[in-house]
């Protein structure tokens, strides 16, 4: 709809006054320029805004600061002392990489980005992070994970980090070095949240700081004067996860969020947009997504000019060149800058008259000032009602002089040459020797220093040192007993149920629960009423930040559509990603927060580890806590879907996280008794460890447990159903997982009624668990040779039952395969290898060739190929089961 099209529809009161505005416009133009009529627009624009008028921002204002120079606050700390802090913690940075690389080399490192970006974090640890120990509960700092260097610099010449951990930097395996980047694993004491992994920092601060309302809403923590911030790269943004949830944080209006992005305009191999401007987009980007944008481009020595461009030639130019050029500039003389940027205009070249080639060359940009990014900050704490983006230029590599700064190379660069390092220590005015400068060694000017003495007193007064992680020892009271004996008993008159109502009841069982169903925290994407929980609507509420401000199409209805503003269900719509960064806020609230909330995050199992992958690992990273639910799990469980629903692989993929316990039960009592454990191990035990839980939408009467089996349901294998006694045949092992254990238990009967073959029928619960204690003991007997070896669990359950094992789950045949070199006979493993299909159980069952029939086929050809019995009996069989052994196999079909 073009502009003249939307005004011809409203109503036209006085003519001749419309007429009167839009000819002084045209005068404004016609006398003044272009230039002055966009000015006099944003003003009106912007005093329409704060008569809330309700008229939409620009998404673009010219390429200036967004704060002039008159409303910049004072700057209140000592810039000269800040200056040589800054400057020492610079040296000591390059000097860790350098050592490193030049006693280790290849070990790699950053040096770069930290030197862009000094001042945008010295500032902010000099004013504006609150620590921990702060009466506002403290800040969340996302530290953009190249510029770590930076950050443990900072910390030695604080003296929370030593020399010998600087020493060690990048090499960890003695337990005394420093972690490559923000990794609280490794580092539980200093880092609190992983950022390296690009595009992640910016997704988990967003939801952080929604949690932080959801916290604060519930009355679980006053969480109302506490910031989130987050340092991003401009290249970073490419990433979808950066930007993808922006409108979220506008939506949910967090002013408690502050990002600040670091625009040095170049990616990991040259400019993040060469041929266009990256801080541009961004702005639009940001600001149509309804954020507060402040742009800080230019330092303190542009603010004359800018102010004498009456004509706007100078803001015109400033527009129109492109990152990769103001990169050249960074490299280039002053002549060069002056013939190339204001050679174009004379009127351009008469501002710059004045100033010499070394002052042009000289000119910094704003995010190397300190007095431009303390005036972005303040504003940005300040601002009301939305999230805020801080988008500061710098250059790459600032300070290291020629060969990285704005050099395309300069984030590989690790080293510098004695040249390279003099210049720097001079730029530094740093008092190390020459005899020793190749040595890059540390400099610390002395714990009574007056730059040690500004560092603590500064940080004493805004709460302690940042980053800092306390790992918080937790005690959730435990459930009334009888929470779960109902999972325990079985199925009530015959009723047929699935492990996923199962869950989704003992879950709501959980949350009624008056000593900790309030620290329960369930998410889901949007698919609350597929897994059965919509009951959970009217009871507990879903979050919402603005309450319910309509009446829901089902009000009429019982279990209706309840938002509320002190609602307990996060349902975070269709984004998994979203809703694994809220699970990450909530799994490690423990320590962010000294509140031991417990997430339970159900998804289509497929849409997990699949999707959000690397979230799950950052999870582990994070120490986190929690239960990741994988709904509808299964290849042939999940009917009708097909191929992109159906889950063959997420097991897999769990083996690859060390702190994940994966489990994937049959029935309901597994899941209760998984889960109490799981609450007792991460919530009374203090684990960091967290679960995968896979449960299936399948139908089935619940048997009640058996005595005895919580250990092995825990362990990963029980027993489940012994061979009739009086079967006097051969004997098999049957491994059955999930909803297909009850594939496994039809074989048996098959086994026994047709062929005299006796089959133990084993519930696998988790392979990753036998996988795991199988592989210790393995080592431990590897390296203690002479000692009595250790008998791995799922050998010893073993002992005593003969017979071949055929080992069928809902994932693919590599899964049970992992456990075959434990047991000493033949392992036939049965799986859904290959892309799923639409169909019925049955028939995908029969295709992926792990129904009863294919089972009790596969027990008796291993009975034929041990010997056992005659291979006629196999062939017969075939015919007997209805199997086509010309059928396509499913893994290439």
């Amino acid at each position: 709809m073009t502009n003249s099209t939307y005004t011809a529809q409203l109503p036209e009161f006085d003519v001749k006054e419309t007429d009167e505005w839009v000819e002084a416009l045209d005068d404004v133009v016609e006398y003044q320029g272009a230039l002055r009529a966009r000015f006099l627009l944003e003003k009106i624009l912007a005093r329409a805004r704060e008569l809330k008028i309700g008229l939409p921002n620009l998404t673009q204002t010219p390429y200036i600061n967004s704060i002039p120079p008159h409303e910049e606050p004072p700057y209140p700390g000592d810039e000269a002392l800040e200056k040589r802090i800054r400057r020492i913690i610079r040296w000591n940075a390059m000097a860790m990489v350098y050592r490193a690389n030049k006693h280790f080399p290849g070990i790699g490192g950053h040096v770069a980005t930290y030197a862009s970006s000094a001042s945008l974090y010295e500032i902010g640890f000099n004013h504006f992070f609150k620590g921990k120990q702060h009466p506002d509960g403290g800040d969340q700092v996302y530290f953009q994970g190249h510029a770590a260097p930076g950050i443990y610099s900072r910390a030695y010449l604080y003296g929370s980090l030593n020399e010998n951990q600087l020493e060690h930097f990048r090499r960890e395996t003695l337990g005394e070095g420093l972690s490559s980047y923000p990794h609280p694993w490794l580092m539980p004491q200093f880092w609190e949240f992983p950022t390296v992994s690009m595009g992640l920092g910016p997704i988990a601060a967003i939801y952080q700081a929604r949690f932080n309302r959801y916290l604060h809403a519930r009355g679980l923590k006053d969480t109302s004067k506490q910031r989130v911030w987050a340092f991003i790269g401009d290249g970073e943004c490419d990433e979808p996860e950066a930007l993808g949830a922006i409108d979220l944080a506008a939506r949910e209006r967090l002013e408690n969020l502050t990002f600040v992005i670091n625009a040095n305009l170049q990616r990991l191999d040259g400019p993040v947009r060469g041929n266009s401007k990256i801080i541009q987009e961004l702005e639009g980007t940001f600001r149509g997504a309804g954020w507060e944008v402040i742009k800080v481009i230019w330092g303190t020595q542009w603010d004359e000019l800018i102010k004498r461009d009456y004509d706007g030639v100078l803001i015109k130019r400033l527009n129109e060149v492109v990152d990769g050029q103001f990169q050249k500039y960074i490299t280039e003389s002053g002549d060069y800058i002056r013939k190339d940027f204001f050679g174009v205009d004379p009127r351009l070249l008469e501002l710059v008259k004045d100033f010499d080639d070394n002052y042009l060359q000289k000119m910094r940009r704003g995010g190397h000032s300190l007095t431009k990014v303390y005036a972005a900050y303040n504003k940005a704490i300040d601002h009301q009602r939305r999230p805020t983006v801080i988008i500061a230029q710098t250059v790459k590599g600032w300070t290291l002089g020629y060969g990285f700064a704005a050099a395309n190379v300069a984030h590989q660069l690790k080293k510098l040459d004695l040249d390279q390092l003099k210049r720097f220590r001079d730029t530094l005015q740093l008092p190390i020797p020459d005899s020793k400068i190749e040595e890059a060694p540390y400099y610390h000017p002395g714990a009574d220093s007056p730059e040690v003495k500004y560092m603590h007193e500064r940080r004493q007064n805004l709460g302690g040192f940042s980053p800092s992680r306390i790992s918080h020892k937790v005690s959730i009271p435990k459930p009334a007993t009888d929470i779960y004996q109902e999972f325990y008993h079985g199925s009530k008159d015959e009723m047929e149920v699935s492990t996923t109502m199962a869950f989704v009841r003992l879950l709501r069982q959980l949350m009624r629960d008056k000593n900790f169903g309030k620290l329960i925290v369930p998410i889901i994407p949007d698919e609350a009423r597929t897994f059965g929980m919509d009951a959970f609507f009217r009871e507990f509420g879903i979050y919402s930040a603005n309450g319910q401000k309509y009446e829901p199409v089902d009000a009429h209805m019982l279990l209706n559509y309840h938002e509320a503003k002190d609602g307990q269900l996060i349902e975070e719509g269709i984004t998994e990603a979203g809703s694994m960064a809220t699970f990450t806020a909530a799994g490690t609230a423990y320590a962010t927060h000294n509140v031991p909330i417990i997430p339970f995050y159900m998804f289509y199992s497929m849409f997990g580890l699949q999707r959000i992958g690397d979230q799950a690992w950052a999870f582990g990273d994070s120490r986190g806590r929690g239960f990741l639910m994988g709904g509808t799990a299964g290849r042939t469980t999940m009917l009708g879907e097909g191929l992109q629903h159906q889950d063959g692989n997420s097991h897999i993929y769990a083996l690859a996280y060390p702190t994940m316990q994966a489990y994937d039960p049959a029935y309901a009592y597994e899941v209760a008794v998984i889960i109490k454990d799981g609450l007792r191990r991460m919530f009374s035990d203090n684990e960091d460890i967290f679960y995968y839980i896979t449960l299936y939408n399948e139908n089935y009467k619940m048997p009640p447990k058996p005595e005895g089996v919580d250990e092995g349901i825990v362990k990963g294998m029980y027993l489940d159903r012994a061979a009739l006694s009086d079967i006097k045949g051969p004997r098999v092992q049957l491994f059955g997982s999930g909803a297909l254990l009850r594939s496994a238990i039809a074989a048996q009967e098959i086994l026994a009624t047709k062929y005299n073959v006796a089959a133990d029928v084993w519930s696998v619960t988790s392979y990753q668990q036998l996988y795991r204690e199988a592989r210790s003991c393995e080592r431990h007997n590897r390296l203690h040779p002479s000692n009595t070896p250790k008998l791995p669990y799922v050998t010893q359950l073993l002992e005593g039952h003969q017979g071949p094992i055929i080992a069928t789950s809902d994932y693919v045949s590599e899964l049970p395969s992992i456990v075959s070199r434990y047991l000493s006979r033949r392992f036939t493993a049965l799986g859904t290898n290959g892309f799923g299909r639409s169909d019925t159980r049955e028939a995908l069952r029969y295709f992926f060739e792990v129904d009863a029939a294919y089972i009790a086929q596969a027990a008796l050809a291993s009975l034929a190929q041990d010997g056992t019995i005659e291979t006629k009996v196999v062939e017969q069989a075939i015919k007997d089961l209805d199997i086509d052994p010309e059928k396509l196999d499913a893994a290439i079909a």
